[in-house]
């Protein structure tokens, strides 16, 4: 906690924020944009903001796209703001705005995680039905996950995996996987309440997901893994909305299992 309030103690830090709040995934060339600072020193902005945990960084071709990740905010939030009245704390004014939502020109999910483990620990938790099972509700994905192999997916709690059409495009054990995601299925549309048109339209959204492990900025840290679920239509996709809070949940309930382990 003490790196995110160095982070946020700095106002072109909190302007970074800001920026990647009103539009997620920008290049540095783009947050640099309009900014009286140098190239150099909006980078070493960011890469304070990343070693506090508030930015994540995902490689697309040579570029890098920076997202903003509310969850340390969160935690301070929990932590400090209901201890106080809100009126003494005008000092967090900035930290509103990056709780109040992200609006992205670029819809993805992007969440950073470290884990005490090893890359090979981790892959297997990702990978392992053993590990699958006990963070997927008693049900898992399965494949060999090869590049080129299918991943089969349960459509039900307890169902058999089925081809939903999903494949794996990369497959480096202990630094990259990413497979292809299926599509909303029927029993979708009444969970969220879709009309017949709209699910129509959902269902030709095919988004894919990427996990990537590399070793924590800070080696007491352990291992950091990196989830990035794009491919989205637009920021109000029902599936976006769905994975959001379902991967944070997995992957807190997997770094208990491998901590434990």
């Amino acid at each position: 906690m003490d790196e995110v309030f160095k982070a946020l103690a700095d106002a072109s830090r909190r302007r970074l924020l800001d920026r990647l709040n009103e539009r997620n995934g920008q290049t540095l060339r783009e947050l640099c944009d309009g900014l009286a600072m140098s190239r150099q020193a909006v980078s070493k902005h960011l890469g304070v903001l990343a070693a506090a945990g508030l930015v994540n960084a995902v490689k697309s071709g040579r570029e890098k796209h920076h997202y903003l990740n509310p969850v340390p905010i969160h935690e301070i939030a929990d932590r400090w703001i209901g201890r106080y009245e809100r009126g003494r704390m005008a000092a967090l004014g900035n930290l509103k705005n990056a709780l109040e939502g992200t609006a992205m020109s670029k819809p993805a999910y992007v969440y950073t995680i470290y884990i005490h483990t090893t890359p090979e620990k981790l892959w297997e938790g990702l990978t392992s039905p053993e590990f699958l099972k006990q963070y997927h509700g008693g049900y898992a994905p399965s494949s060999d996950w090869k590049t080129g192999s299918k991943v089969l997916w349960p459509v039900e709690d307890g169902g058999e995996p089925q081809d939903l059409g999903q494949v794996v495009t990369e497959s480096v054990p202990g630094k990259r996987l990413a497979y292809t995601w299926h599509t909303l299925q029927p029993m979708h549309q009444e969970m969220f309440g879709m009309s017949d048109e709209e699910f129509t339209e959902a269902v030709k959204e095919r988004s894919q997901v990427a996990f990537d492990i590399e070793p924590a900025e800070v080696p007491e840290a352990g291992v950091k893994l990196t989830i990035t679920h794009d491919g989205f239509t637009s920021a109000d996709s029902k599936m976006l909305e769905g994975v959001s809070g379902g991967w944070t949940m997995m992957m807190s309930e997997l770094k208990s299992i491998l901590e434990k382990a």
